[in-house]
């Protein structure tokens, strides 16, 4: 949720005005008719595909067995003047991971992989090492649900136009660690997954694309969707066609697939894991993977994760849980939802860099005027009063955090506590029972009140022994980082601070700039990258050992190693599988 909602903020901040007029809601219409849907929708789609620049966006709506709209609008080809279309083709990136889930399902109904044993039962060549005294084991399930402690992603090759097969990460990654131990904290995982297609490819005795269209795509009717790491689609930056990168990691991100084709997989579920005369899952393997999974982790607070699926009770107010999944390849990003309570759904696709956030608002209001249509639900103005489902909640010092967006620095200017984040400047205004709202700093020195923030409440609370930062909005609360404290073994990193170049150019990112900080006793690893020149990426560094450090907090690419050597007189860091040698 918080991640959408920062990337919304930062995007409301530079909208241009639209001249469109807003259809007129009706005051009154029969139920299931999606007529003021379709028109709202159309001219919210235009809107913001003029605010943000966007090429090309595809959408489909679906209720139960009924496609009840799908549309095209933009190009999918710019240059060619070839308009976007309801079967137009996109990238839809981690989309594919509940695609990868459904399969590892279907072969716990047939026998052929029980979810609760062991990875390495299905990929024996499977080992990763650890610092844990864990004797959990790294199971399909925990995968599925983001629990397994798996690394986020090893990156050396992952997004490399020479890169190998996907299964050869099964050997890449031996000699790297775990970061958790399993079923310890929600920490997102691309290679836990592409790790779990390994698996399914292995006891399939085919490849990874070739069983999916068999056992799903062709019996559902999803003729134009496969598993590609590089097809023949044109992405968009600014309005113009950009790089466009391979991808070495199929069943996490590598699905190409249009709005129409997963309209008929929302149809599968919701029949009940039915299309036709055939059972692709049974119903109640439906329910399973729809069941939070992680109940008994506390520092998950009250984010829920089914099997493949990521579920939140809050966004749609008496809709019922919320299933969804979204996926982002830097120029193409999508977004999947479901009410399966109510058997509604909506899918979305873009083509440009700029849709991350548009994306995810687009299809959540489309679900909302879904349901109204349908049941006569009717969202109100503002979200419930927050609940902030913790014990306590203590005030905000000043210091470092890492946060899901990276290292942000806190501190009291002007008698007053305050925050940068991507270039912008925060107040956090303290409430009640050490909870903080936030405003925005109006060339950094004035606070105001900010729409989109005005509902998000922040605060300190400690959960098993480690300080962290929470944030509450509507009845959601979730874990947003911790807080870091000054390294203990200064002299293990102090040498190693300056920049670096990368020595194998593995990754396919081009790094502009790398480099080891030393700031008010913290080593702080920051980066930028050529693809992404507004993105600053700082983490924090913290040494173990002589030879081994962590990066400092909690969640995907957090508590993961990173290695140190000298090679003669030039001195090393290595990080999933990439070689940063100092310059300076």
């Amino acid at each position: 949720m918080f991640p959408r909602l920062l990337a919304f903020f930062l995007a409301e901040l530079t909208l241009a005005a639209c001249s469109a007029p807003v259809p007129v809601k009706p005051a009154n219409f029969p139920r299931d008719n999606y007529a003021y849907a379709q028109s709202y929708l159309a001219w919210l789609i235009e809107k913001e595909m003029a605010d943000n620049n966007i090429t090309g966006l595809s959408i489909a709506l679906v209720d139960d067995q009924k496609l009840v709209w799908s549309s095209g609008f933009g190009y999918s080809d710019a240059e060619k003047k070839i308009p976007a279309t309801p079967r137009t083709a996109y990238r839809m990136g981690s989309i594919a991971k509940v695609i990868t889930a459904t399969a590892a399902m279907q072969k716990a109904e047939r026998g052929e992989m029980n979810i609760d044993q062991p990875l390495s039962r299905y990929l024996p060549e499977f080992s990763i090492k650890s610092r844990f005294n864990s004797t959990e084991p790294i199971t399909p399930r925990n995968i599925m649900s983001h629990h397994s402690g798996l690394p986020a992603n090893f990156l050396k090759g992952m997004l490399s136009k020479n890169s190998k097969y996907f299964t050869t990460l099964v050997n890449d990654v031996q000699d790297e660690y775990v970061a958790y131990p399993p079923n310890f904290v929600f920490a997102y995982s691309n290679l836990g997954m592409t790790l779990l297609g390994a698996a399914i490819e292995r006891t399939s005795s085919q490849d990874y694309n070739q069983h999916i269209q068999q056992s799903l795509f062709e019996p559902l009717g999803m003729r134009d969707s496969y598993f590609s790491s590089q097809p023949e689609l044109k992405g968009y930056s600014d309005g113009k066609v950009s790089e466009f990168l391979t991808l070495r990691d199929l069943p996490s991100g590598g699905l190409v697939s249009n709005v129409e084709d997963l309209s008929s997989f929302m149809k599968m579920v919701f029949a009940g894991g039915r299309t036709g005369n055939q059972q692709i899952l049974k119903p109640e393997t439906l329910a399973e993977m729809f069941r939070p999974q992680n109940d008994q982790v506390p520092l998950d607070i009250n984010m829920r994760m089914g099997l493949g699926w990521m579920l939140d009770s809050s966004e749609i107010e008496g809709g019922g849980v919320v299933a969804n999944h979204g996926g982002s390849l830097l120029n193409f990003h999508s977004e999947l939802k479901i009410l399966p309570e109510h058997k509604l759904g909506v899918v979305v696709a873009a083509n440009s860099a700029s849709a991350h956030s548009v994306v995810n608002k687009i299809a959540a209001e489309a679900l909302k005027l879904l349901l109204e249509a349908k049941t006569g639900i009717v969202q109100p103005e503002k979200h419930r009063a927050a609940a902030s489902g913790l014990v306590t909640a203590d005030a905000i010092s000043a210091g470092y955090f890492d946060t899901i967006v990276g290292v942000v620095k806190v501190d009291t200017r002007f008698g007053n506590l305050n925050a940068e984040l991507m270039g912008y400047s925060f107040q956090l205004a303290p409430q009640s029972d050490g909870w903080f709202g936030v405003k925005f700093n109006l060339l950094g020195l004035f606070p105001i009140s900010f729409s989109p923030l005005d509902d998000i409440r922040l605060a300190m609370t400690r959960i098993g022994g480690r300080e962290v930062l929470v944030g509450s909005m509507g009845n959601e609360t979730t874990l947003l980082g911790e807080k870091l404290q000054p390294s203990s073994a200064r002299e293990v990193l102090i040498d190693y601070v300056g920049k670096y170049e990368l020595v194998n150019q593995g990754m396919g990112l081009t790094p502009t700039s790398l480099s080891l900080n030393y700031e008010d006793g913290m080593f702080i690893a920051e980066c930028t990258f050529a693809q992404m020149p507004n993105m600053v990426f700082r983490v924090g560094i913290n040494p173990i050992s002589e030879s081994e450090a962590l990066i400092s907090g909690l969640g995907s690419s957090r508590g993961e190693t990173v290695r140190l050597y000298k090679d003669k007189t030039e001195k090393h860091m290595l990080f999933s599988g990439l070689d940063m040698r100092k310059i300076n």
